[in-house]
């Protein structure tokens, strides 16, 4: 499948509409949610990689699961909005309270060993946790419901501030994959400490398609209407 992929293209827009593109980009550490307004061409100099091969790697990516892909610039805002609170919100709301658990259990098992290691990042899992639920609030209280009734005059405003607050969170998922050496298990885990960094890998795909979802998608939309 060819995906007629052009170097100036923003990396936010091609994963949108080129499916599995975001675990070409996960795979090569480029920012595709807060980051999504550089040009491919920026991003895969950022990134230490040659165009062409990027290109023919989200070509081969395309071909997989391909039936799969969702292009939700096609779908309306309401059918934006109801996936983002049933698929992303409410797993997140059950899944933030499991990883400060799981973050307590392995640094009382662990923490002779690995404290230098488990104690900041419990500390960052928890000052995470706290953000995002106040955050899925905010959105689901007051910004989703004026994109909804078409409130254009009053969401300037509250974009940017979900903006900035997405901006904080991708810092913290980079703070969390340099702690945990990009989810490398010592050699002494534990099946709880290969939980918690499973359950820390997952955090971080799914925060980062959910931020792409709304920076690159849903935000835009609402602006230029």
């Amino acid at each position: 499948m060819k995906t007629g992929i052009e170097p100036t293209e923003t990396v936010g827009h091609i994963a949108s509409r080129v499916p599995n593109a975001h675990r070409v980009f996960m795979r090569h550490g480029i920012d595709f949610c807060c980051g999504g307004h550089r040009p491919l061409a920026e991003a895969s100099r950022e990134a230490d990689q040659e165009i062409e091969q990027l290109i023919r790697e989200l070509d081969e990516a395309a071909q997989t699961d391909s039936q799969e892909h969702v292009n939700w610039e096609e779908r309306s805002s309401m059918e934006i909005i109801s996936f983002i609170v049933d698929h992303y919100h409410r797993p997140l709301k059950t899944a933030l309270p499991r990883l400060e658990e799981l973050g307590e259990r392995v640094l009382r098992a662990h923490g002779e060993r690995h404290g230098d290691q488990l104690e900041p990042l419990g500390r960052l899992v928890q000052e995470l946790s706290g953000e995002l639920t106040a955050h899925m609030a905010k959105e689901e209280r007051v910004l989703f419901p004026a994109i909804l009734a078409d409130n254009r005059r009053v969401l300037g405003q509250p974009i940017a501030v979900m903006e900035a607050e997405h901006r904080d969170a991708g810092e913290k998922l980079e703070q969390v994959r340099r702690l945990t050496n990009d989810f490398t298990l010592p050699e002494d885990a534990c099946n709880t400490f290969r939980a918690y960094w499973e359950e820390l890998s997952s955090l971080d795909r799914e925060l980062k398609q959910h931020i792409h979802l709304e920076n690159n998608i849903l935000f835009p939309r609402v602006l230029a209407a």
